[in-house]
């Protein structure tokens, strides 16, 4: 199936120097994973089952909250069986697949948090025209351009692994695959592999930053202009949450971005670890923030415990 390879596996790597302690390891990383499932999971029941979630802002943090989902069921078979098992032994075709889903993913959690950023300004700059804007079929329109975006970007450089040679060594720096690395290791002419991304991602992700801040300017400004403080504080504060997510995922990416570019000197354990990070640390908090900051989440929550406790 692969003609070209001198392999039929690759080796994925652990925490290097720590292999006795993985079984231990393994303990906060279930944890994680366990809260980012139980979170995400519990927040996509609420905005299903409460009908006063039925709203554009909802929709979209349930796209975020299934991104998130998607991104942890990707990652976690395979750090698991290293950490449990010290299974180390990926097939080609299942890392590429791995690597496709955790970048594309990657693209649309941006994405998904400009969506957001688009419904909290229209929310705060035309409240009056707000339901007729995001209209049911504009949401469908933008949460399928996202995904669309983020999925079918990504497929040129991933559709190239197939093709390449892989004479170098076969071991992999993380306990997942990720283009980057994989494509190091091929024996053949990257240099496509090489540019895409640089320009991807600075046309997306890049781009996608710079138009939410942007929109907070003007939202900003617009609330700046409203007379009551109390109508000021009540406008920023459906911004809050929201911005807390924007927040923990582009200081991640932009930590990982400097890690990799100028932290030559940085231990590679420091590298590993700033990797999971970012793949683990945005899905387990945009759960606990909109869980905190946001009241309608916060008695959906209380609805579901006592439901619970009454068995009804």
């Amino acid at each position: 199936m692969w003609p070209n390879m001198s392999a039929t596996y690759f080796l994925l790597t652990g925490f290097p120097g720590l292999e006795a302690a993985h079984h231990w390891i393994s303990i906060p990383f279930c944890a994680v994973y366990f809260s980012v499932l139980l979170g995400n999971s519990t927040l996509l029941y609420l905005i299903k089952d409460d009908h006063t979630l039925h709203e554009p802002m909802y929709y979209f943090l349930a796209m975020l909250a299934g991104t998130d989902l998607m991104v942890t069921l990707t990652t976690m078979p395979t750090v698991m069986g290293v950490l449990w098992m010290n299974y180390r032994k990926i097939y080609p075709g299942a890392c590429f697949m791995q690597a496709y889903f955790i970048h594309s993913l990657s693209v649309v959690e941006s994405g998904v948090l400009l969506a957001m950023a688009y419904d909290r300004f229209i929310a705060i700059r035309n409240p009056l025209r707000y339901t007729s804007v995001l209209t049911n079929t504009r949401l469908l329109k933008l949460g399928l351009g996202v995904f669309l975006r983020g999925f079918l970007s990504i497929l040129p450089v991933i559709v190239r692994l197939f093709s390449f040679s892989y004479c170098r060594s076969h071991t992999l720096n993380h306990a997942f695959c990720l283009h980057q690395e994989v494509m190091k290791l091929a024996c053949a002419d990257i240099t496509f592999n090489r540019i895409y991304p640089v320009i991807f991602v600075s046309l997306t992700v890049f781009l996608d930053s710079l138009i939410i801040l942007f929109s907070y300017i003007l939202i900003l400004k617009t609330v700046m202009g409203i007379a009551s403080a109390e109508e000021r504080a009540k406008a920023l504060n459906t911004c809050m949450s929201h911005i807390c997510c924007v927040l923990v995922f582009y200081v991640t990416v932009i930590g990982l971005s400097f890690i990799h570019r100028f932290g030559k000197k940085v231990p590679h354990l420091v590298h590993i670890i700033m990797s999971y990070v970012y793949f683990l640390f945005p899905p387990l908090m945009n759960p606990v923030i909109y869980s905190i900051k946001t009241k309608q989440i916060q008695s959906g929550i209380r609805r579901l415990l006592s439901k619970q406790r009454f068995g009804s």
